[in-house]
């Protein structure tokens, strides 16, 4: 059963190593008004991943039940259950990193195995697969994930292209964009179209020589 919801960045400074793939589950800016209780956050959102994980609709009354937090607090925190659902299916990720020193391919390619971030306890393969199935079949919470979650990520991953274009090792004139995209859809293509998981080493090679193949693509002449 399919669980349902109810109704240019800025580059960073460049660093010794890009911080890729871990953004905290943020709630919404803080309001004036009633300081904030602690371990609400915490509460709200094992809630919520309860929720998506047995497959139930994700209601504000089902979390309001299982967290015994309020409605207020809730809503003081996340604008709707849409966005909620998107920080529940992010919870637990754990941070990697792709060095800016040496050779920046070598670091990419690095970044791009299972032994470079491992899941952590809190974020298994399988929600990783929930998400995909969740966003592919409602259009408002995979773009509330990518507006709260990926988006805030690809900085890291575009530090290290900024990064080549500084040495003259990739193109001036190249759109990071769409470099980005071609470079984390070769992972997502396993998953999503062939089924595979980078547990398989077969699928590990395909993608780093995939990543190979963009990167010549990108070199300067």
């Amino acid at each position: 059963m399919t669980p349902s919801v109810t109704p240019t960045r800025p580059v960073p400074a460049r660093h010794e190593r890009a911080g890729v793939g871990h953004v905290p589950a943020e709630p919404v800016r803080r309001r004036p008004g009633r300081p904030r209780a602690e371990g609400h956050d915490e509460r709200i959102l094992a809630a919520a991943v309860e929720l998506v994980e047995s497959g139930e609709e994700v209601t504000v009354g089902k979390v309001v039940e299982r967290s015994g937090v309020s409605r207020a607090a809730i809503y003081r925190r996340w604008p709707g259950m849409t966005d909620l659902v998107a920080a529940a299916l992010d919870h637990g990720r754990e941070p990697y990193d792709i060095s800016l020193d040496g050779d920046l391919l070598a670091n990419l390619l690095a970044a791009f195995t299972p032994d470079a971030h491992p899941a952590a306890g809190g974020y298994s393969e399988e929600r990783f697969r929930l998400r995909l199935r969740l966003a592919l079949t409602d259009r408002r919470l995979a773009q509330a994930y990518w507006r709260s979650h990926v988006a805030r990520r690809r900085p890291g991953l575009e530090a290290v292209l900024r990064a080549g274009i500084e040495r003259g090792e990739l193109r001036d004139d190249l759109d990071l964009d769409a470099c980005m995209d071609l470079l984390t859809g070769v992972v997502y293509y396993q998953y999503v179209v062939r089924g595979e998981s980078l547990d398989d080493p077969q699928v590990v090679r395909r993608c780093r020589e995939a990543i190979r193949v963009a990167w010549h693509g990108m070199r300067a002449a």
